[in-house]
């Protein structure tokens, strides 16, 4: 029987355990990345490892999200990043150079190799035909240090792709389509892999489209092969030399198989507020639009920005909508600006912003109250866009070029012939804003920069003999890490100094968690099924740390966010009959006695249930890595144990 790409990859990359689905294996990690929203954290997690020089061959760390300065904290952490990239061996890509995923799909991505990033839209190296995963930003720092990635052995599953997209229509509209069927939570515990003959008519950015939004479906990655248009890209990137074919074999056997004639699909939107959301343009009719934005680590190739031109050519945005165009890297922009698109873009009344995530993280970009936003991004859950009640759609390009000239939702099949866009043969090469580290003996006169609103990590404490502690939240499904732990230009300058930006941890969903934690002292929190899904930010699990949550008892957590909240020593319960999940209320008193015992010999979890007295029955399922980390109070303690 033959592998799967996800397969070959995994196998040359194996450290420990064995490609059983549901066992937990180790891999070698051989690139990273961060962002500077996650990444603060994340560099101040390896200095408090104490290693001296990261050991990956290469490691990036991205300024891409904090770009706007309205106090000191953003350029703070931005000098902090900077100067730990000197010192421990990182590249630094300076702001303005570009989105993260962008610019690594375009300078740094090796087809073959793994790559993980304190992003969970680190999937998108897949395009190219990586291994990539989105990863809490401790398990980048130990992945830097030389440590194995763990993750569960996934399924396999198989996306057919037949035949080529109509006019108008594009790889936006694949990952929409396959959210349709799949759903948010259909990828959990899933390698996406696209095969079929219509995977030869799609180009690297648009592969690159696809595989971004996998983690929208909560897969483990997604991956299309290496062939000859992954070598043409790499070829106009000045980079032939990083490619080799990666494939599968002709007798690989998949878990699951789903087949999409390209030829039939349409344009589509995913509607408020999730992703999986998904008409019809032409079902959901000509509602008004009040801005569309443009761009966001999932459409801002230079393909996308140069579609959007071609529409808006000598035409003008209707005066009722803002159109942003956010170009994804200085790359981008610089060739846009060179063959005149940028002119016409300009020239049809869009607003030029920074080569940077912008409006998809709520940096700025806020729609009008009760406003419709359309977006080429990735998440629409509600309230991310800072504006709480907005209506976001998320659309192709095509989609939203075409509407911010009508002032309505438009299927852009309504506009005529469609520009054939071409991929150059050649890329303009410019590394000017990515900064070398300095050498070993140069970085030994070095030192890492703090600013005031940088404080330390927040640690836990080996786990006691018993949990006793109040519900502080009792939340349903789908609770999102935007949920958990909001971002927005207001929050995001603090991600770096978690006792204040506890204060608005779940604001969403109870506006005075934060202070019923500090209240009680401790807490437990009951969650639905899903529970975590979105970004990977680790934040997310560090904020209820500090706020005192000993354990998160849910009907099913996604792959990231329950990985981190392990990593910080809090522990993730399932309930084994999830009908207890109605039994209990918020202000119930519980208990889990003898769970240091119990986690130890992987024995039966109860929880008590004192304020009812009564008891349900928990499922856990960790293996013996991720009980020792629990044991030892989070992956930062175990780290440093393991190396005395």
């Amino acid at each position: 029987m033959g592998y799967t790409i996800g397969q070959k990859l995994i196998k040359s990359h194996l450290l420990s355990g064995d490609m059983t689905v549901g066992s937990e294996i180790g891999l070698r990690i051989d690139q990273t990345l961060t962002q500077d929203a996650t990444g603060t954290m994340a560099y101040l997690e390896f200095e408090a490892m104490g290693v001296e020089r990261v050991k990956t061959e290469l490691s990036v760390a991205y300024i891409d999200h904090n770009t706007l300065q309205t106090g000191f904290e953003n350029a703070d952490d931005h000098r902090f990043i900077r100067s730990v990239a000197k010192k421990r061996g990182l590249l630094f890509s300076r702001p303005g150079n570009g989105i993260c995923h962008q610019v690594h799909l375009e300078r740094f991505g090796i087809p073959g190799k793994t790559l993980i990033g304190s992003d969970s839209h680190t999937p998108t190296g897949g395009g190219i035909g990586m291994l990539s995963f989105g990863a809490g930003g401790l398990d980048v720092a130990v992945a830097m240090g030389g440590g194995a990635y763990y993750i569960t052995m996934p399924k396999m599953v198989r996306v057919n792709l037949h035949g080529a997209l109509s006019p108008w229509v594009s790889a936006k509209d694949i990952i929409l389509e396959v959210l349709r069927i799949m759903s948010v939570k259909g990828g959990v515990g899933k390698i996406i892999e696209y095969g079929g003959d219509g995977v030869k008519s799609l180009s690297v950015p648009e592969r690159a489209t696809i595989t971004n939004m996998g983690t929208e479906l909560g897969a483990t990655t997604s991956v299309f092969p290496s062939d000859d248009i992954t070598r043409e890209f790499l070829k106009a990137q000045g980079r032939e030399n990083d490619w080799v074919e990666v494939k599968a074999d002709e007798d690989a056997v998949y878990d699951e198989v789903i087949d999409i004639d390209l030829t039939t699909l349409e344009p589509l939107a995913a509607m408020p507020h999730m992703p999986d959301n998904v008409k019809k343009v032409s079902e959901i009719g000509e509602i008004k639009v009040d801005q569309c934005c443009i761009g966001s680590c999932t459409n801002s190739s230079l393909y996308d920005m140069l579609k959007v031109a071609a529409i808006l050519k000598g035409k003008r945005v209707n005066p009722n909508v803002s159109l942003t165009i956010s170009p994804g890297s200085m790359q981008v922009l610089g060739m846009l600006s060179e063959c005149g698109a940028l002119a016409d873009i300009l020239g049809a009344g869009a607003r030029l912003l920074e080569c940077a995530c912008g409006p998809c993280i709520g940096m700025g970009q806020s729609p009008n109250s009760a406003g419709v936003s359309l977006r080429t991004f990735n998440p629409n859950f509600e309230g991310r866009s800072g504006t709480a009640d907005a209506g976001v759609y998320l659309v192709s390009p095509e989609v939203a070029a075409a509407s911010a000239l009508t002032g309505v939702l438009t299927d852009p099949r309504t506009l005529g012939e469609a520009a054939k866009i071409t991929m150059p043969e050649k890329f303009v090469i410019n590394d000017n804003l990515i900064d070398k580290p300095a050498s070993v003996e140069e970085a030994k006169d070095l030192e890492v920069i703090y600013g005031p609103n940088i404080k330390p990590v927040p640690n836990g404490d080996a786990l006691p003999e018993d949990i006793d502690a109040p519900v502080v939240l009792k939340v349903g499904d789908n609770i999102t890490t935007d949920h958990i732990m909001p971002a927005g230009a207001k929050i995001l300058p603090y991600r770096s100094n978690i006792p204040f930006l506890s204060n608005f941890c779940f604001r969403q969903c109870d506006e005075d968690f934060a202070k019923h934690c500090k209240e009680a002292g401790k807490g437990i929190i009951i969650g639905g099924s899903n529970y975590g899904q979105g970004s990977s930010r680790e934040h997310a699990a560090l904020v209820p740390l500090y706020l005192g949550i000993k354990s998160v008892i849910a009907k099913s957590f996604a792959r990231i966010h329950q990985a981190n909240l392990i990593n910080a020593g809090i522990i993730p319960f399932t309930f084994t009959n999830p009908d207890d999940y109605d039994r209990i209320e918020k202000g119930d008193k519980l208990a889990i006695k003898n769970i240091r015992q119990t986690i130890e010999n992987a024995g039966e979890a109860v929880l008590l249930n004192e304020t009812k007295n009564e008891s349900y029955p928990l499922t856990f399922s960790f293996s013996d890595r991720q009980k020792d980390i629990i044991l030892a109070g989070g992956l930062l303690n175990y780290t440093r144990e393991s190396n005395k």
